[in-house]
């Protein structure tokens, strides 16, 4: 069930708000309600993932609770959080990335071993994350062993971030299920930005993946036009932006729904100027997961010498391609990252004395070329495809389909260029705080936002394209 449905917009989302605040009264209650509902939610796509998830639910509720038990023992708790590492991340092999190696195994080794067909249960790679955080930190005494299984169950399961994160941490989620506030403010707020999430995703994401997937499409049934292969790759770096973070946006808002504060997981990453900062501004919740259990416990950037600096960073940004899913383009695309961040600590590329333009042109030209990788399907059509960027696939330099897709899709174009820079939000400050008249505006902001959700509902009515890259993973 997508936020971006019929389905969830007017059925399950409003049942589940009218039940949750007629148990105003009790906090217990509603944890309940939204306990059961994270649970039917995540049953929705294919009952049999529910087994996993609640089995997962119990068994780190119980590890948590070894943990807290035995902290004070010298090898025991190092031991729980080994088995719920080996546990978590087993589980996450078998189902999502056990074909995958078997299948290379077939490959590299000439074998015939039979490759399962294992489905692979939503949200797993967010949930396994987030489970083990939660061990860890008991286990570094960041957060107390909670002792209602409700509330893990509650924190794991969370309907709104279940499906694609954000990866939160108990210790500051653990609070929240405990004690909230609510307020119209709050709730206001939240429907505000639900909305303008769900404009980022029905609006212009659908509309650029239409673009992206037809370029894609054509390019693996042979080369395209230099200026076709751009425009679909830029296409795409603007489907999957705004496909994540208008995602990422309606987590927050539901999160304000319900009183939880939700932090944010993206900070206009496409005006970095390096791909070090790209990183501090994508996905942070994932990054900073990576930093927190990986990066820093290997010593991070401490450490005497840049050649374990390096393996550090190795260790980090394959696992981060790798966590991305089970294909060698993911792998390289983690890959890419490591070179270009490591070549960035290395020479102190912040430090350089280069113009803020041109780093802001290179960091954007290696997130190019990196989606490209994260899009194909196999590092074939992937080589195809960058080579036709560059024209070296003896393609055509134009193509009428370039002309035609820019044509049609120009405001959605300069809309996605637009917003994926603060300059809305710096229009939006000085517009409605400081602009003569800001009260008027203020009252015309509820109507402007009531027109948005009437956009997205005739686009979801007309049954467009209505595709959710992160859903995979």
């Amino acid at each position: 069930m997508l936020f971006s449905s019929i389905v969830f917009l007017f059925y399950f989302f409003p049942a589940v708000l009218l039940l949750y605040y007629i148990c105003s009264f009790s906090r217990r209650l509603q944890n309940v309600v939204l306990l059961l509902a994270s649970l039917v939610f995540y049953a929705w796509g294919d009952f049999g993932f529910l087994g996993t998830m609640v089995i997962s639910i119990i068994v780190n509720y119980i590890l948590g609770l070894l943990v807290g038990k035995f902290r004070e023992r010298k090898f025991a708790p190092k031991f729980i959080v080994f088995v719920t590492c080996a546990y978590n991340l087993g589980m996450l092999f078998v189902f999502k990335y056990l074909g995958f190696v078997v299948k290379n195994i077939n490959q590299v080794g000439g074998h015939k071993l039979t490759i399962p067909s294992i489905a692979l249960p939503i949200g797993i790679s967010y949930f396994t994350f987030k489970s083990i955080s939660y061990v860890v930190d008991v286990y570094r005494n960041k957060v107390e062993a909670e002792k209602n299984p409700l509330n893990i169950g509650l924190y794991i399961a969370f309907f709104p971030e279940v499906i694609s994160g954000p990866i939160s941490r108990y210790v500051k989620v653990g609070e929240q299920i405990k004690n909230r506030e609510h307020s119209w403010q709050k709730f206001s707020v939240g429907c505000c930005r639900f909305l303008t999430g769900l404009g980022k995703k029905v609006i212009i994401s659908n509309s650029v993946a239409v673009i992206a997937d037809k370029v894609f499409t054509m390019s693996s049934n042979g080369s395209v036009p230099v200026t076709l292969a751009w425009l679909g790759s830029i296409a795409y770096t603007l489907q999957i932006f705004f496909d994540f973070s208008g995602y990422s946006d309606m987590v927050i808002g539901l999160g304000l729904m319900f009183g939880f504060k939700i932090d944010e997981n993206f900070d206009y990453p496409y005006i970095s100027k390096s791909i070090t900062e790209f990183w501090r501004r994508w996905h942070i919740s994932l990054s900073s997961w990576f930093r927190d259990y990986i990066y820093i416990p290997l010593g991070g950037s401490r450490v005497d010498n840049k050649d374990k600096l390096i393996r550090n960073l190795f260790i980090v940004w394959v696992s981060t391609g790798v966590w991305h899913g089970a294909e060698w383009t993911f792998i390289m695309w983690g890959f890419l990252n490591f070179v270009f961040i490591a070549l960035e600590k290395v020479f102190s590329f912040d430090d350089l004395k280069i113009h803020p333009v041109i780093k802001h042109i290179y960091a954007l030209f290696v997130i190019n070329l990196g989606w490209v990788l994260f899009r194909s399907t196999n590092l074939i059509q992937a080589g195809k495809y960058v080579s036709s960027m560059f024209g070296l696939a003896g393609n055509s330099f134009w193509s009428n389909y370039t002309f035609m897709f820019i044509k049609e899709n120009a405001i959605i174009f300069i809309a996605g260029i637009i917003l994926s820079m603060p300059i809305a939000k710096k229009v939006n400050k000085l517009v409605f705080e400081k602009a003569p008249g800001y009260k008027i505006l203020n009252g015309i902001y509820p109507i402007a936002v009531l027109g948005l959700f009437f956009i997205c509902i005739s686009y979801l009515i007309k049954g467009t394209y209505n595709p959710f890259i992160y859903l995979k993973f």
